[in-house]
């Protein structure tokens, strides 16, 4: 079992034994993902949006592509000539991608990945982050508004129909959350006939339509709404990656996380759809930062210092259907 860390009273102390979260690498995620993120579309505000090229470089061991991994015409070479990575992402994602309200830089293990990817390709951690939402994500990529997404992006089949995922580079799963106090809701199957809340276009729709088939959903755009929801009692439950869930509840001691993730779900780094060039390049990106270990340390200093023991072992590259 993993604790979270962290001196705290005693009711603290018990709701976070109730945050059962798995040892093997899908339980271990805290984040957002294909999870709910902020309803906008507008790039990050001054401070936070070129959050990688303001603040010092937090890694600076990072690779660097040689000139010849950039192709002429790729678009690898246009995020270099234009000086920043455009990033699709949350600025509200505990643990993530949240931005810093003292600094304004955005902080987090997705925001890191970003930050060393802008790296590799510009030479820099130069990145803006364009606010996006789980139902936009694909718009944004399609039309170019972004170059990659990193945003609890869960990896289906139905979603390769629309853009390419380089990865996977993180796994999750769903997990109930309930107001504390909240008694016979320990499993999906108890959600049959009762009101549970989700994120729009995120996983946990078509997960409690299988088994709690009864019950009815109502969705909000963003974590944030969807936990609100929540503690106004429109409805019983809250359905979403374990890793967000566990994020939420460190920060609000009213949110209980009960039972076990029932499901299984690889985030991917999102791209255009078709762009097999930029994809082949991502990955080879990723498993650089894996083997020299920097994968490990933006785990450490983010999810790290809420979960105990080690950093996980990354998914293999490629080894889910849609990746």
């Amino acid at each position: 079992m993993i604790e979270l860390r962290g001196n705290a009273p005693a009711s603290t102390r018990t709701r976070r034994a109730a945050l059962t979260v798995m040892t093997t690498l899908s339980a271990l995620s805290l984040a957002t993902v294909a999870a709910c993120s902020d309803g906008g579309s507008a790039a990050v505000p001054p401070g936070g949006g070129d959050a990688g090229a303001q603040a010092a470089d937090p890694y600076p061991n990072a690779p660097v592509a040689a000139a010849s991994d950039i192709p002429a015409g790729s678009v690898m070479e246009k995020i270099k000539k234009r000086g920043e990575l455009l990033v699709g992402g949350s600025l509200d994602a505990p643990l993530l991608s949240q931005q810093n309200p003292v600094t304004g830089q955005v902080e987090g293990f997705d925001a890191d990945l970003g930050k060393m990817l802008a790296k590799y390709i510009i030479g820099k951690p130069s990145v803006k982050i364009v606010n996006s939402a789980s139902e936009t994500r694909e718009a944004l990529l399609s039309n170019g508004t972004v170059d990659v997404v990193f945003q609890t992006y869960t990896i289906t089949p139905e979603r390769a129909e629309q853009v390419a995922f380089a990865g996977p580079y993180y796994v999750s799963g769903l997990a109930i959350a309930v107001k504390k106090g909240t008694t016979g809701i320990a499993k999906p199957e108890d959600l049959d006939g009762k009101t549970v809340i989700a994120g729009a276009n995120t996983p946990a729709i078509p997960a409690i339509k299988k088994l709690a088939p009864n019950a009815k959903i109502v969705t909000f755009g963003s974590d944030p709404e969807c936990v609100q929801a929540l503690k106004q009692d429109r409805g019983v439950a809250y359905v979403q990656d374990q890793s967000l869930l566990v994020a939420d509840g460190k920060s609000d001691p009213g949110l209980q996380v009960v039972g076990e993730p029932f499901t299984t779900d690889p985030y991917g780094i999102g791209l255009k759809h078709g762009d097999d060039q930029m994809k082949s390049f991502v990955n080879g990106w990723l498993k650089k930062i894996q083997d020299a270990g920097l994968w490990q340390e933006a785990w450490k200093r983010s999810i790290g210092t809420v979960v105990q023991g080690p950093a996980p072992t990354p998914p293999a590259i490629g080894s889910v259907p849609g990746s």
